[in-house]
Formats: structure tokens, sequence, C-alpha cells
């Protein structure tokens, strides 16, 4: 764990405000971890807002939606927050945003629901991970083994983010509301939160909420991770190779869970989603709720004018967010924030060699020796970088952060987990 500069004052406090609806909304049809969706739409169609516009190929995929009405006009390769260029639905507004028919419950309906019942209603609603890993929900829902726990992941460790803070004061009943739905579909016993001392707001909101214990968590990073807030709220430690279903633990992010409420109750599927707009290039940070698809050009032109040109584009937080090489790339279901930052704080600092420090050691918070699977993914020696536990490795950048040689300890090792998978 280290500490890190905040930075959350440019957008704490702030209420969401709604993005307009983009003129064009940029549907990729993979925004989850798994396989790729297949088009159920061709060009030409006309689509009207949550329709479902891509549907599962394997397990573990989810569907997504259409986040406007309108018309689509391609069905190509486009630039893509995470994977570069990914195969996306292009569809252009008709200015009517007609949404198809929502299925709304009302709590006796709620009330009969199974745990069968309610994997089926998340898959429908394409929903994932909101916390950056976009696991499907369903697939996490359904664990191999029975869960007496559940841990709603209320940290936002990361500095900048504020985006679930804004959720967890705006939208608490509605995030208690599918946290015991959960816990009652899966015969879960307790329900915690976890929420770092820095939200004041939060932690009032979720004070008094009858079944919820909370637990007021250090500013310590990476305090988000799975492992670490299972540790700090359980005092339990996950075995290296397992998940937290193997010790009785089921860990959600609040805005995961949050969505899970609203297609529950309102039927609404994941269309849309609070980022936090920030970094000292712009005149006026905020957070914002998004339709998926948008544009990051439109998040910057609302939140402007720019100070100065932003030197670096990070989807994400500044330790484990992705830099961007165009602003065309659009909203996903897992995008959190989108940081601008200037030239001094996107300075690329000079690499040098290893010392033998351990610093990356002491500071690795699952264990790892990050400078010894770094040597072995520079000489391509990728089965050494599994024995070393490269893919434990849960890419939080501290590494990189503590490491006085500004090795490129990170960026090596991300490619020996890809190594090792093939």
């Amino acid at each position: 764990m280290v500490r890190l500069a905040e930075n959350k004052h440019h957008s704490e406090n702030k209420p969401a405000q709604r993005l307009p609806s983009p003129f064009k909304a940029y549907i990729p049809l993979i925004q989850h971890l798994g396989k790729l969706c297949n088009p159920e739409v061709r060009v030409g169609d006309l689509v009207r807002r949550g329709q479902r516009i891509g549907n599962i190929a394997a397990h573990v995929s989810a569907p997504v939606h259409a986040s406007i009405s309108g018309k689509v006009m391609a069905i190509t390769d486009w630039p893509h927050p995470v994977l570069g260029r990914a195969k996306t639905i292009i569809v252009e507004g008709d200015g009517q945003d007609n949404p198809v028919e929502f299925r709304q419950r009302s709590q006796p309906e709620v009330d009969k629901l199974t745990a069968q019942d309610l994997r089926g209603i998340v898959l429908d609603a394409g929903i994932v991970g909101m916390g950056g890993a976009s696991f499907p929900t369903h697939v996490k829902l359904n664990p191999a083994k029975p869960v007496d726990t559940l841990i709603l992941n209320g940290a936002e460790c990361e500095p900048y983010l504020t985006a679930d803070a804004c959720l967890m004061a705006e939208k608490t009943a509605q995030i208690c509301a599918s946290a015991a739905l959960i816990a009652r579909c899966l015969e879960i016993k307790n329900i915690y939160i976890g929420i770092e001392k820095n939200k004041p707001e939060a932690i009032k909101a979720f004070s008094n909420q009858p079944g919820i214990k909370v637990k007021i968590l250090p500013a310590d990073y990476p305090q988000g991770g799975e492992k670490q807030l299972i540790k700090n709220i359980l005092g339990k430690e996950i075995p290296r190779g397992k998940l937290p279903f193997d010790i009785g633990v089921l860990v959600q992010n609040v805005a995961t869970v949050n969505a899970i409420y609203e297609t529950v109750y309102l039927g609404k599927p994941l269309i849309e989603r609070i980022v936090t707009v920030a970094g000292s290039c712009l005149e006026n940070p905020a957070n914002l709720l998004v339709r998926v698809g948008t544009p990051i050009k439109e998040l910057i032109e609302f939140c402007g004018p720019l100070k100065e040109p932003p030197a670096k584009i990070i989807m994400g937080g500044p330790m484990m967010g992705i830099a961007q090489y165009t602003d065309e790339v659009p909203v996903i279901k897992s995008s959190s924030g989108l940081l601008l930052l200037n030239k001094k704080e996107a300075k690329c600092l000079n690499e040098d060699p290893c010392i033998r420090c351990a610093a990356c050691v002491r500071g690795c918070p699952v264990g790892l020796m990050p400078c010894q699977i770094n040597l072995a993914s520079e000489k391509l020696l990728w089965n050494l970088t599994k024995e070393y536990g490269a893919s434990d490795c849960i890419e939080c950048g501290i590494c990189n952060y503590v490491c006085p040689s500004n090795r490129r300890l990170l960026q090596t090792i991300k490619r020996a987990k890809l190594e090792v998978v093939k």
C-alpha cells in the first residue's frame, strides 16, 4: 500500500450532470472481459434506445445495447479505449431518443425472483464489472462455491476519480436495495461496504442503512483491489491462484450493484454510467452521466474550455488507466474516468538500470517480485515469468511508482501475462 496525492478536489462533492446524448454513438461489440459479441443489426436498420444490438457468443461475454435511437450507419473497426481498435456499431441519432419498452417490476415481483432469474436479468441487461475489470456480472453471480459474505466496493482508491463517491451519495437507497436482493438470491448472510475515509458524504449516507456494515478504510492505494479489500475488511487472505468465492466472498463494485437495481426494478440495460472528467487542463471538471458510445471529445468540450492543450489523455485513473491516442474513442461500460494531464504531469522519465533496491518488492500488494518478472520478460523467458507469478499481478502500477530507476515494470509484466496465456 502507498499513499498517493489524491487530487480529488477537482470534482469532489459535485453532483452528477447529465451529458447531452451524442449525435452519433459508437458501440463496441466488446466492452467486457471475454468473447466479442455478434452483431444483431445490419447497416440501415433503425434501432431504439435500450435495444440489444450485439448478442453473446460465449458464456463469458455480455450483450451490448443501443444507447440512443437512430439508424445504424456502419459496423466497422473503430478506436477502442482498451483494445486499441475493435468492431463497433455506429448509430446516428434521430433526435427522438425513442426507447424500447422497459420491463419494470414491483417490489412483490422482485421478492419472487430466484438466483437463476436474477442472473438471467443481469445477462440480458449486459451488466459487467464497472470498477474497471469489466468481468460479466451474470457469471460472477454464479459462484462455483457457496458464498456467505457480500462486499460492496466503494473504495475508489485511484487519484482524481470521484464517480463512485458521487453515486454512493446520490443512489444510496438503490445500492442498498440491490445488495439486499443479491444477498437474498445467493443466500448471503453478511453485507459489508468498504469506503475510504476521504469520502465522508458516502460514509454518512450508508452509516444508518439496515443490514449493511460500513467499514471505513485508510485512503491508501490500491485499497480497492479485491484481495486488499477482503483482507482489510474480513482479515482473510485469498491463496495464490484462488478467487474470492474460494473463501466464501463475493465482491461487487457499487456502480455494478446500482446497475443491477436499475435493470431489475426499472428494466434498464447498461447504456449509461457516471464518468469523472478531471485534470489540470480543464476549466470545469465534473462527474457526468454519460451514454455508452459517446466520443470522449464531447465530454472534453462539455467540461471546457481547456486551460492548455493536454499532453496526455487517460481513460481511467492515473495508476491503472490507459493513455489514448485519439479523442474519437467512446465511453464504454468500464470507463470510470477521463483525465487530461499537462506536460508537467505527463512527463516521461528516462529509464535507468535496475539497482536491486527491492522497492518494487516491498511495495507490491500481492507479494510479487516485479523486478525479476521484468528482467525475465525483457529476455522473453515467458515460462520464468510464469514461475515468478506474473499472472497474479493486479496491474496496480505501484512498482512503476516506487521505482527510483523509472523502470517500465508494469508494461513488461503486462506483456508477460499476455504471453503466458497464449
